[in-house]
């Protein structure tokens, strides 16, 4: 598959919005996998093609991300997609509420898995990034 289109160009501009630091990392992790070209075709469809529409901003859609997964219970993407979140701008306050609101369509097994264990734990890891940033002087 080509990595030239204008769909997968818009899709790592996408992509290094919601992670600038680890979205090549993301990207190449697919090209020793048994589907490699699953990257491109992610890149090119989810990025490229859904995640720019009009209609809504990267900051909603990321919102929007976080809600569906939490809903779906599906918590190896939801960590990506939280970092993203608080990457554009929410704060962990809004995130968890987004997460709570599931709690009427999913209900409490997938909020506990979601929020007490994923959300907990990206949002220690990023405080603990942050904390050893500031420690070394970054």
């Amino acid at each position: 598959m080509s990595e030239n289109t204008e769909n997968y160009k818009k899709g790592l501009e996408v992509l290094s919005k919601i992670d600038p630091h680890n979205y090549q990392n993301i990207v190449n992790s697919f090209k020793d996998s048994a589907a490699p070209d699953l990257g491109t075709l992610a890149v090119e469809f989810n990025y490229g093609q859904i995640f720019s529409r009009p209609g809504l901003d990267l900051k909603s859609r990321l919102l929007a991300a976080v809600a569906g997964l939490t809903a779906l219970g599906n918590t190896e993407q939801l960590k990506f997609y939280i970092n993203g979140a608080l990457n554009v701008g929410w704060t962990e306050e809004e995130i968890v509420e987004a997460m709570m609101q599931m709690l009427i369509y999913a209900g409490f097994p997938v909020a506990l898995n979601t929020i007490l264990t994923i959300a907990t734990e990206v949002f220690s890891k990023r405080r603990n990034q942050l904390s050893s940033n500031l420690l070394e002087g970054e």
